[in-house]
């Protein structure tokens, strides 16, 4: 199930500006300048239902044979906690979130990650979440 998101609205991410400015652009192919920009283009993509877009940027070692987003959960928010390296000139990085969640039954959650991101083929993409602490 895609979600549209409007010209107009800002972006689910949370950085403010409308989302065919901000995440829009890599869901389309423009690429992550940043591990926290690709981090927040992948929960953005939770939140419209891109499936295709989250299989592209995981890294190739460990990207699932298939991706099936339920489509009874939705997104509220994002918060990121810290992010550690990830920048233009770094080849790793992590970022560390809370995303908030409800299902079609009312019930909510969080889901707190310190995800690992590397560049393969000069792209950032996600590697894998590292182990509650």
């Amino acid at each position: 199930m895609r979600v549209r998101v409007t010209t107009a609205e800002g972006c689910p991410c949370g950085w403010g500006a409308p989302y065919e400015e901000c995440c829009g652009r890599l869901h389309r192919g423009e690429p992550a300048p940043t591990a926290e920009s690709l981090m927040r283009s992948r929960y953005t993509a939770f939140v419209v239902g891109d499936a295709g877009y989250l299989a592209r940027t995981w890294h190739s070692s460990a990207r699932p044979d298939a991706l099936a987003l339920d489509a009874s959960r939705t997104w509220r928010g994002l918060h990121v906690l810290d992010a550690v390296r990830g920048s233009l000139l770094d080849a790793d990085g992590q970022v560390e979130f809370v995303a908030r969640w409800e299902d079609a039954d009312g019930s909510r959650g969080r889901h707190h990650e310190r995800s690992r991101f590397v560049r393969e083929e000069g792209r950032w993409v996600y590697l894998d979440a590292l182990p509650s602490a």
